[in-house]
């Protein structure tokens, strides 16, 4: 009867593969027709590819560019701080607040310091490191994928929005600020709603941790001169920071392409294959949502609701969004203030978050992980627009 039982599975198993290897290929051919169909007949097939290639092209020069300078410069920034023991410091000071406002143990705060100079990946290194984790409960570990992403490319994102310039000269320095602080409380909101998920499941669990070598200090300790050391730090941190630029590449030119396309409308002469026309596509549906948008975080524009989608996939493509934003007055000051706390927050959560539970054993809490970690980083983008109006009122 085992026998029979074990040769039916195959045999479906080996019909499903089958029918999976002419069925995929017909899916993603009809998903492609329908996608480059709709807009080949509102922008015209030739227009269409020139406009796909050339905002790409304008991408890469205007945006990655830029976005490859700061993260060369904050690499060696973080590592120069790692190596001189800044970050130690820093770690030390915030650990008291570990417990009481992210129910984390002290040694937390090395997770947000990481991150925050780094992307949402460097947490699970350091998860998986006894020397950081030996302390840890699981459920408390788990949650480390909350927080961390919720700190990650928080440098290169908010250094990016306070280096932007207004169209009246000014640029937005406090309201990136300001959006810092709301990511910082979507990060509360999604670690503590991720414990409270997992507790059923993960209730006083104790950890222990095979990986990593618990015969060194986490923290860097290199020995030579003060000044080798320095250069040291500073050579190697742009070296990591050129890597991570290189790393955006396909996330900016792909999905703010086809972001772009969708977002944006064609001139009113009619279509010429420029780059940043398009469809206007994502207004239109955000147009159904217009009044909740506005309610909870101010966006006046429905083209806005661009960038917190992207910033699902993609912080540095979502980023690239804002300078065209900006050149076509659609953003306010408060606009910036949002983008940059659900940016920070989310930062590409959904292209990580499974890799990363998976990577330290627990798939089967992704999704307990991502509902959690969406509605931290609405409630961020929330925050920081009443902080940005309560801090505007006294000033």
């Amino acid at each position: 009867m085992n026998e029979a039982t074990t040769a039916t599975s195959k045999s479906l198993l080996a019909l499903s593969s089958k029918h999976r290897q002419w069925l995929e290929p017909l899916l993603l051919i009809a998903v492609l027709s329908i996608f480059f169909g709709y807009l080949g007949s509102k922008m015209g097939v030739s227009n269409m590819l020139n406009t796909l290639f050339n905002t790409a092209h304008q991408l890469l020069l205007q945006t990655v560019l830029l976005l490859m300078g700061i993260t060369v410069l904050a690499g060696a920034l973080g590592k120069l701080l790692t190596e001189f023991h800044v970050v130690a410091l820093m770690e030390k000071l915030l650990s008291p607040l570990m417990r009481p406002v992210f129910n984390l143990p002290g040694r937390a705060a090395m997770a947000a310091i990481i991150t925050f100079f780094s992307d949402n990946p460097a947490i699970i290194g350091l998860a998986r490191d006894k020397r950081f984790s030996h302390n840890f409960k699981t459920i408390e570990l788990l949650s480390l994928t909350n927080f961390g992403t919720a700190f990650g490319m928080g440098l290169i994102s908010a250094t990016f929005m306070a280096t932007l310039k207004a169209p009246a000269g000014e640029n937005y320095f406090h309201a990136a600020l300001i959006g810092i602080l709301g990511a910082l409380i979507g990060a509360v909101v999604s670690t503590r709603l991720m414990q409270r998920l997992s507790q059923k499941v993960l209730l006083n669990h104790p950890v222990y941790v095979s990986n990593g070598d618990s015969s060194a200090d986490i923290h860097d300790n290199h020995l030579g001169s003060v000044w080798l050391r320095a250069l040291n730090s500073v050579l190697d941190g742009g070296k990591a920071g050129v890597e991570m630029g290189m790393a955006i590449i396909p996330g900016v030119l792909i999905i703010s392409t086809i972001v772009m396309i969708l977002t944006f409308g064609g001139p009113d002469t009619g279509y010429t294959g420029t780059a940043f026309e398009g469809v206007a596509l994502l207004p239109s549906l955000a147009q159904y949502l217009a009044v909740p948008f506005r309610y909870l975080f101010g966006f006046e524009n429905p083209e806005l609701i661009a960038f917190p989608i992207t910033s699902l996939g993609a912080v540095g493509a979502a980023l690239s969004l804002v300078p065209n934003f900006i050149e076509r007055g659609l953003v306010s000051e408060s606009d910036i203030a949002v983008f940059t706390a659900m940016g920070m927050c989310w930062s590409g959560f959904l292209s990580t978050h499974t890799a990363m539970l998976d990577t330290l054993g627990f798939r089967k809490l992704t999704s307990k992980a991502i509902l959690a970690h969406t509605i931290g980083g609405i409630c961020a983008g929330i925050s920081a627009r009443y902080l940005y109006l309560l801090i505007s009122s006294f000033s």
